[in-house]
């Protein structure tokens, strides 16, 4: 990002109605590239898509929102092992600064994760992103751990759909409190609630 961006590190309920709208229009724009399906939760000027975020880095610049990253803390199963993490989601970065985003993100709610003493964060992308993210992974700050599934509720419940999905993503860890030869083994993980 530019040094002309300025972070705003926020809990959910310290933003304001005018927030959400401004954060709703921006993952609008942010992700209807990618297919107007992406884009739908954001319509009503929800500024969330699965899970509600509990904090969230928002980096601002002259444009406005530059980019946003969501965080909620929340159990989840590896394998057999229940462990505490923060989930990092509803990632979106404006396009004329595509690829300038993530690894800013994740230092800007570098603190953030300190202070909520999780021993993991964890995040999914998909395979298409590969490339993307392990430019950020070879500084060390997040590990790539492929062949794991992950199972998550969908945002609604419908009486002729299933209440889940199980999806082949790329499943980013960052160590915060532990080691990461402290994750967990195990092919799948179990989200138990929305993705973020």
């Amino acid at each position: 990002m530019s040094a002309g961006v300025r972070w705003k590190i926020t809990w959910e309920n310290d933003l304001e109605p005018s927030d959400h709208a401004e954060l709703s229009e921006f993952f609008r724009a942010t992700y209807g590239p990618t297919g107007a399906f992406n884009a739908k939760p954001f319509e009503t000027g929800r500024s969330w898509a699965g899970a509600r975020p509990e904090r969230r880095a928002i980096a601002y610049d002259s444009k406005g929102i530059a980019s946003h990253m969501g965080l909620l803390r929340r159990f989840i199963k590896v394998g057999d092992t229940d462990l505490l993490v923060a989930e990092l989601g509803l990632y979106g970065v404006r396009p004329d600064l595509e690829g300038l985003g993530i690894p800013h993100s994740i230092r800007a709610l570098a603190p953030a994760l300190q202070e909520l003493a999780v021993p993991f964060a964890f995040g999914t992308v998909r395979h298409a992103m590969r490339n993307h993210v392990e430019r950020f992974c070879r500084d060390g700050i997040s590990n790539i751990v492929t062949g794991v599934r992950v199972r998550s509720t969908l945002p609604d419940a419908l009486p002729d759909m299933p209440s889940t999905r199980t999806e082949d993503v790329l499943v980013l860890v960052f160590p915060i409190g532990r080691p990461m030869s402290e994750w967990p083994s195990g092919s799948l993980i179990e989200r138990n609630g929305c993705e973020l």
